[in-house]
């Protein structure tokens, strides 16, 4: 059984975000098993905290040809050169403090943060490591785009780029990914960009911190300015931005990843599908956490049409649960819901991920046979409509738990993407 890794002393990096040009320090601290990559804005007051998955992603086009995580609080943009450096050196949990929007660009790879963070010392924890390993394919496709990832023993890339240029045509790399392979054959590998979308580019507000010290531009003649590293870096910094952006599905990965001129966009796609698949998985691994409908109705008083969940995958008495519920034609509510255009209602997503929090609390030793009434619902957001089809994934967290009282933050997810959450109160009565 692998173990998960933090590092063990503390190590700073500086510099200037590509995209923003903003100056930027960066500190990397230790952090407990189980906490995974968090963000910590330490220029904002109250240092809003960010998990550094696909639930925290980005998506608008304001944050196109990058990653971007972020919350209503706080937001940090291009992270997949770091995140891939965590990924090489399988560093599962860490705290990264930073005091501005953007993760520096450096020298426009992720060398130098392999070379910190092996400064700072990667060590093991007691507690095992959850890896994913690809059993079915898993397959997605954007034009001409595509990515697919296949079983295998190992973690395996094979990318193929093929840009409409004479100096991008036809790369192609297989390489199978680990912490010698990355540092000796993709950690350097610099990001680039095409001379005639450079300006375009700085006009939209990107690149605003690009040189040709950090940045390869590819003019109709070659690289300007600088020297290549690799005869094929272009493809090798495509397959370092993939790794970066699959390790926010927030586990190590097993499996063959086949890309076709796959940029950010399809990565995060498929990066979701993982993600979901993942909690799927744990949850249907931990079986005595489990619970089937019959169970569920053991402890909710709820019944049909007001019981909202199908399953309980993963619970922790008290402390966190992951519940589904499966979005069908069905459900009574589509009749009188926009008939025309079927969706589910907020106030019902929320009631089921309130349902899901109940059976974490009530499970728990003190509160067994108690009911939890709703006290308060705060920093509701509805992010994107559930339809027919859809499988919501809650995921419930427990937050100040009291004899009388308790509170828990929610998240409904879709396809990995987040959308709703909020936080919520309970009275915890007799029944």
């Amino acid at each position: 059984m692998e173990k998960q890794k933090t590092i063990v002393n503390q190590v700073t990096l500086k510099g200037v975000g590509i995209h923003t040009g903003n100056k930027v320090n960066v500190t990397f601290k230790p952090a407990e098993a189980d906490s995974g990559v968090t963000f910590i804005r330490t220029d904002i007051p109250g240092a809003p905290r960010i998990k550094a998955d696909v639930g925290s992603l980005l998506l608008a086009p304001k944050f196109s040809r990058r990653s971007a995580i972020g919350n209503d609080q706080a937001e940090v943009q291009t992270v997949e050169h770091l995140m891939a450096a965590l990924s090489s050196l399988g560093i599962d949990n860490i705290d990264i403090q930073i005091d501005n929007n953007e993760v520096p660009g450096l020298d426009g790879s992720s060398i130098y943060f392999v070379e910190a963070l092996e400064k700072a010392q990667v060590a093991h924890q007691d507690t095992p490591r959850y890896v994913y390993t690809v059993k079915e394919p898993i397959c997605i496709q954007e034009g001409s785009s595509s990515i697919a990832i296949l079983a295998a023993k190992e973690f395996k890339i094979s990318y193929t780029l093929n840009y409409d240029h004479p100096m991008l045509a036809a790369q192609f790399l297989e390489i199978a990914v680990n912490a010698e392979s990355f540092k000796t054959a993709l950690s350097s590998a610099r990001t680039f960009c095409l001379e005639s979308e450079a300006s375009e580019l700085q006009s939209q507000g990107l690149g605003l911190g690009a040189n040709y010290e950090n940045t390869l531009v590819v003019g109709k003649a070659g690289v300007i300015k600088n020297k290549l590293r690799f005869k094929d870096e272009f493809v090798r910094h495509k397959i370092l931005d993939l790794i970066g952006d699959l390790y926010l599905a927030g586990c190590p990965l097993r499996g063959h990843v086949v890309a076709l001129k796959s940029g950010h966009s399809l990565n995060l796609k498929i990066a979701q599908k993982i993600y979901e698949q993942r909690i799927i998985a744990q949850g249907a691994n931990n079986m005595e956490g489990a619970m089937d409908v019959n169970q569920i109705m053991r402890i909710l008083p709820h019944r049909e049409p007001f019981l909202f969940v199908d399953r309980i995958i993963h619970l922790e008495k008290g402390k966190r649960a992951v519940g589904i519920k499966n979005v069908t034609i069905n459900d009574y509510f589509f009749r009188g819901h926009f008939p025309g255009r079927p969706v589910m209602p907020g106030v019902l997503i929320l009631e089921a991920m309130a349902q899901v929090g109940g059976i974490m609390m009530m499970e728990s030793d003190e509160n067994r046979g108690k009911l939890a009434l709703f006290l308060a619902i705060d920093n509701a957001k509805f992010r994107k409509v559930v339809i027919p089809g859809d499988q919501l994934v809650f995921e419930v967290v427990a937050g100040k738990m009291r004899s009388k009282m308790g509170s828990v933050h929610g998240k409904a997810l879709v396809d990995g993407k987040v959308v709703a959450e909020a936080d919520l109160m309970f009275a915890l009565v007799e029944n």
